[in-house]
């Protein structure tokens, strides 16, 4: 195994962390990897032909030549160093849901303005319903992203909205008018089930190909099972599986492909008949939630390992580091409130490490004695020096520099709502890391309800957006609040030089609000791409 050189161990937690305002903890301006240069720049390629199951192979060429073939090149930046000089966001898409919430309206897609410079900031600019009730929209991805930069004939105007509960598909024209987008076509489940044999939709990414491909959770009936959906990228048919007829996972939810190794990876959560109407204790103790990652192979599109996590239960967002020469990254383990670290060993295999974990804190008029941090959304800066995570149970955001991937150190750590904050139904009894429960927190004369939970960073890296929905059925369990109230985007400002959270406190865009009653919304994406949505080959 091939690691970085030691350093000191961090701290795993600090009592004094725990304030609403700035976090500076001392971080020595570091000097750039040596893969922050021009020499992987990817180039600008011709699609190649393939049958279904063979869609999505690496189709990169020599960074050299994309000065001379790129004279126009395709969606999104050559590198994530280009991405990083994009402009500033202007506005955010966002999926708002009302399953569960007792408000018999659709879920939407909700436009919202955070451009400081703009007479709506902060306001819900745009609503576009979904033709059905109770689809539980979620995660969102693109029709093409940076993987097909080197193709000029790919333009970024579609917005794809997998249904979580329904297993539907919607394709939203966000090119024709990107602050008011119209619904472009409606995969509907049955289509899904009867060529894929999948329900119960996730993660969508767009490959090389030009297709786009999408995780599954499950079977029509709701049992486990970790598939992918290929859609063609034109025409938004259904063309099948991306894997191997009767190669799924058992489980599955979210996935992050790097073609210069071969390799995806892949998490599960837990079959949806397991969590869609709440969580059960009892179903941990039986060991029906996830606790693998599965590494694929890229081009033959079948499974050649599955890593046990220690400490890993509920693995959940998972994150190649954006450099596409990089052999490593993170998953998200929400129950067990741990941060592994994935990478290839000098085997040539592929192995896993704990390198964070978040304590549990003894508590008294909670569900459990012991209430675990719940991980639900990681992120990486795409110079891949910070990870970012949110805690949405203990309901603070933290900010670690992953210089050392190996030894992760924490450099900010930012308290927005959660469980445990003075005045709730919690008592806190022991805490290994603060000395105190948190305050409320109040913005704009709004007590925010629920914690942080999904999160989106600028392409610079300086501001960070929050949302504080997860999902609709643990949401009403975990946040009655969220239901009554609505969930709320804040915005953090981020300190890139030294590392750091501050919380903007004139941004607040409130979803309980809206005009058909309060919605929970869930993640965020700007229309150019972001840290999340793309890959670059």
């Amino acid at each position: 195994m091939q690691e970085p050189a030691s350093t000191p161990s961090p701290r795993s937690g600090h009592a004094e962390l725990a304030v609403q305002d700035e976090m500076i903890l001392d971080v020595g301006l570091l000097q750039a990897p040596e893969w922050r240069s021009t020499a992987y720049l990817d180039a600008c390629v011709p699609q190649l032909s393939a049958p279904s199951w063979q869609a999505g192979q690496d189709c990169s060429i020599a960074a050299s030549s994309m000065a001379t073939k790129c004279g126009k090149c395709g969606p999104g930046y050559p590198t994530p160093l280009e991405a990083m000089k994009g402009p500033r966001e202007e506005i955010v898409y966002l999926p708002c849901i009302y399953r569960n919430t007792g408000i018999e309206a659709p879920d939407y897609l909700a436009t919202v303005d955070i451009d400081p410079k703009s007479p709506q900031y902060c306001q819900v600019i745009h609503r576009l319903p979904m033709p059905n009730l109770k689809d539980e929209l979620h995660h969102s991805g693109w029709n093409t992203c940076s993987s097909c930069f080197g193709d000029s004939t790919k333009s970024r105007d579609k917005l794809m909205l997998p249904c979580l509960m329904s297993s539907r598909i919607y394709v939203v024209d966000v090119g024709s008018n990107p602050r008011a987008p119209k619904l472009h076509k409606v995969i509907e489940a049955e289509d899904i089930h009867a060529k894929c044999g999948l329900g119960y939709i996730h993660t969508s990414h767009c490959l090389a190909s030009g297709e786009v491909m999408i995780s599954s959770l499950g079977d029509p009936k709701g049992n486990g099972k970790g598939g992918f959906v290929l859609l063609d990228g034109e025409t938004f048919e259904v063309k099948g599986t991306w894997e191997r007829p009767g190669g799924a996972a058992p489980m599955g939810y979210d996935f992050w492909y790097q073609p210069r190794h071969n390799v995806m990876i892949s998490t599960e959560w837990a079959a949806p008949n397991v969590f869609r109407d709440g969580f059960n204790p009892a179903d941990v103790e039986a060991g029906l939630y996830g606790s693998h990652i599965h590494v694929w192979d890229w081009q033959r599109h079948e499974i050649v390992q599955t890593l046990p996590l220690q400490d890993g239960l509920i693995p959940l967002e998972v994150r190649f580091l954006h450099n596409p020469d990089a052999a490593q990254g993170f998953v998200g383990c929400a129950l067990s409130s741990t941060i592994q670290r994935f990478y290839k060993n000098q085997g040539g295999t592929w192995s896993v490490e704990k390198v964070i974990q978040v304590p549990p804190k003894k508590v008294k008029g909670w569900l459990l004695p012991e209430m675990p941090s719940l991980i639900t959304d990681i992120l990486l800066s795409l110079d891949d020096r910070f990870l970012y995570f949110s805690n949405w149970l203990h309901g603070d955001l933290r900010q670690y520099d992953i210089s050392d991937p190996h030894r992760p150190r924490l450099t900010g750590q930012l308290f927005l709502g959660g469980s445990i904050v003075k005045g709730g139904p919690v008592q806190v009894l022991e805490d290994q890391e603060l000395k105190c429960q948190p305050e409320p927190l109040v913005v704009k004369g709004k007590r925010v309800p629920g914690g942080p939970q999904m999160i989106q960073l600028s392409l610079d890296g300086k501001r960070l957006y929050v949302t504080t929905s997860l999902y609709s059925a643990w949401d009403k369990q975990f946040y009655p609040d969220l239901i009554r109230e609505g969930s709320v985007m804040l915005q953090i400002d981020v300190d890139t030089v030294r590392g750091g959270l501050k919380l903007n406190p004139n941004f607040l865009v409130d979803f309980g609000k809206e005009p058909l009653g309060p919605a929970l919304a869930h993640e965020l994406r700007y229309p150019g791409g972001d840290c999340s949505s793309d890959i670059w080959l």
